[in-house]
């Protein structure tokens, strides 16, 4: 969207034109290209969305068996970039904790793959 076609639009209307939606990790490997310390992810996303893949840079305070089986939330429609030869088809969602690493965005408790945040 160009400048003038986000000032027609509401607030509500750009969150919602973002698709964030729950995943489940199901591999993760060490992405050992990436400039900075990151992972690999395999997101399951239920029947309607499949399995996806996200660069994440969640090593200082996550371990690959941290991350294994946990649920996360991702935006899952804002395209695919690559990341030192790695396809990264949605970003996982985090904030910056008090030293400036990320700390993932996770539901409260199990809820089914693909619920959509809103």
């Amino acid at each position: 969207m160009n400048q003038t076609e986000l000032q027609s639009i509401s607030p509500y209307q750009a969150f919602q034109a973002v698709a964030m939606r729950v995943g489940r990790v199901v591999r993760v490997a060490l992405h050992e290209r990436a400039k900075k310390p990151a992972y690999k992810l395999w997101i399951d996303f239920g029947p309607e969305l499949g399995t996806k893949t996200s660069s994440a840079q969640i090593v200082a305070n996550y371990k690959p068996e941290d991350l294994q089986d946990r649920l996360v939330v991702c935006a899952t429609n804002l395209g695919t970039r690559n990341i030192a030869g790695f396809t990264s088809e949605v970003p996982t969602m985090g904030m910056d904790d008090e030293k400036v690493n990320v700390v993932l965005l996770q539901p409260a408790k199990e809820v089914p793959l693909g619920s959509r945040i809103y």
